[in-house]
């Protein structure tokens, strides 16, 4: 099935490793160009910037980005403008996710989170938004959230959990605003996903993981990247404001 993503210009955050990894190489191989945000790990976006034009990318660029930044975000878009052409997809995948009780948080810690996961996840939006408003061109914003936004979690991470609530409504927020500019917002939410962080816990206690997923097993990452990708494609153009649940079962809502 043809997506309708060759030639068109993709800006993936937190794109050096996981998830979005997997959905930068996923829109690569639908030949899609794909600028790779990434925070501090330039060889491996490096690497992952190589791996999306041997999958089929008409091009691929790694930039360093800091989210909460508005300097940065203003320019990793005029990297996207300048070497892929005109950005009209947007991943906002990338995040922080310090791990403590609640009662050991600092306030100066929880307000990096937000301003990182939350905050940054709005610039990214807002600058996107700006750009089709000023050339009347449509576009598409997947915005990565989390099962743990609806249930949270048990594990100590109360202000990622708290960051990705603020996604999902933001998510419908901007999906009622930018539904005028033909532009779509949509999420993911993911469960449990045997990315590198997680692995090292999962098999360490296999069944505490398994027993929460009715499917009994835990997500590649590439299986998320599938619903993202579909998120951004042709087919999915009437599809706006939605969050979609891609956990095994984990949430069910």
């Amino acid at each position: 099935m043809d997506l309708g993503l060759r030639g068109q210009a993709a800006l993936v955050t937190g794109a050096s490793r996981g998830l979005g990894r997997a959905v930068a190489l996923g829109l690569a191989a639908e030949g899609a160009s794909v600028a790779l945000g990434y925070r501090s790990d330039r060889a491996a976006a490096e690497a992952v910037a190589v791996s999306c034009r041997q999958a089929g990318a008409g091009a691929a660029v790694a930039h360093p980005l800091d989210a909460s930044s508005e300097e940065q975000v203003a320019a990793i878009f005029e990297v996207v403008e300048r070497t892929l052409g005109p950005p009209q997809i947007l991943i906002n995948n990338g995040a922080v996710c310090p791990r403590g009780p609640a009662v050991d948080v600092e306030r100066a810690a929880f307000e990096e989170v937000l301003a990182v996961n939350l905050t940054g996840t709005f610039l990214l939006c807002r600058e996107l938004l700006r750009r089709s408003a000023a050339a009347g061109r449509p576009g598409r914003i997947v915005n990565v959230a989390s099962t743990a936004a609806f249930h949270g979690s048990t594990s100590g991470q109360v202000a990622y959990d708290a960051s990705k609530g603020g996604v999902v409504s933001l998510t419908f927020s901007l999906a009622r605003e930018a539904a005028a500019l033909g532009v779509t917002v949509n999420a993911v939410a993911p469960g449990l996903m045997l990315t590198d962080m997680m692995l090292e816990k999962y098999r360490a206690e296999p069944e505490r993981y398994l027993s929460r997923v009715p499917l009994r097993r835990l997500a590649e990452p590439e299986e998320v990247a599938a619903a993202v990708v579909f998120l951004c494609s042709r087919q999915a153009a009437y599809v706006t404001g939605t969050v979609v649940n891609v956990s095994g079962g984990l949430l069910m809502r």
